[in-house]
C-alpha cells in the first residue's frame, strides 16, 4: 500500500464539500439536492464512479466550476468520493444537510473554503481517502478578544441573533 496526498484545486478559496457516497445516481441526486435547498444557486459537482466504467461523472449549473470538480475528483480518482464547489455567497451550512439527507451519502469529509490536502491509499485494488486536512495547524487558544470578534462575525453575517 501507497500512502499520499492531494490537494485540492481551487483558485477562488471557494466553498467545497468533499464526501462519499455509493451509487451511480449520486449525480442526480446531489444535483437534485442542492438546488431544492438553495433555489438558484451556482455549483459544480463530481463523483468517481468505482467500478464499470470507472469513470468521473459530473453535475452542475456553473460549467466552470463543474470543470473545476471534474478535475480534482479525477486527480483524486478514489472509489466514491465526491466533491461539490459552491459558486461565490453559497456556503455549505445551506446545503450540508441536504447533501447528507441523500440516501446514497455515507460520509462528509469535509466543507470548507480552506486549502485542503486529502490524504489518499492506494493499493492493486484502487484507491480511498483515508482522511483529510482542512486548513491550517491551530496557532493558540481564544481569549475573551477572540470570543468577541467571533461572536460579533457571527452576527454580522446573520447566523446569530
Amino acid at each position: 500500500m501507497e500512502l499520499g496526498t492531494v490537494q485540492i484545486e481551487n483558485p477562488g478559496e471557494l466553498n467545497l464539500i468533499l464526501g462519499q457516497a455509493h451509487f451511480i445516481k449520486t449525480v442526480e441526486d446531489l444535483h437534485e439536492a442542492l438546488v431544492t435547498a438553495v433555489p438558484g444557486i451556482k455549483f459544480g459537482l463530481a463523483f468517481c464512479e468505482a467500478s464499470g466504467h470507472a469513470l468521473v461523472r459530473a453535475s452542475g449549473t456553473e460549467p466552470a466550476l463543474i470543470a473545476l470538480a471534474k478535475r480534482n475528483a479525477f486527480a483524486l480518482s478514489t472509489g466514491h468520493a465526491f466533491i461539490v464547489f459552491l459558486g461565490a455567497g453559497f456556503f455549505p451550512i445551506n446545503v450540508l444537510r441536504a447533501i447528507q439527507n441523500v440516501p446514497e451519502v455515507v460520509n462528509i469529509f469535509c466543507a470548507t473554503a480552506n486549502p485542503v490536502q486529502v490524504i489518499v491509499a492506494e493499493t492493486e485494488q484502487g484507491r480511498g481517502i483515508l482522511g483529510v486536512i482542512d486548513g491550517g495547524k491551530s496557532q493558540g487558544i481564544e481569549d475573551e478578544a477572540g470570543v468577541a470578534w467571533r461572536k460579533g462575525l457571527l452576527r454580522q453575517f446573520g447566523y446569530k441573533l
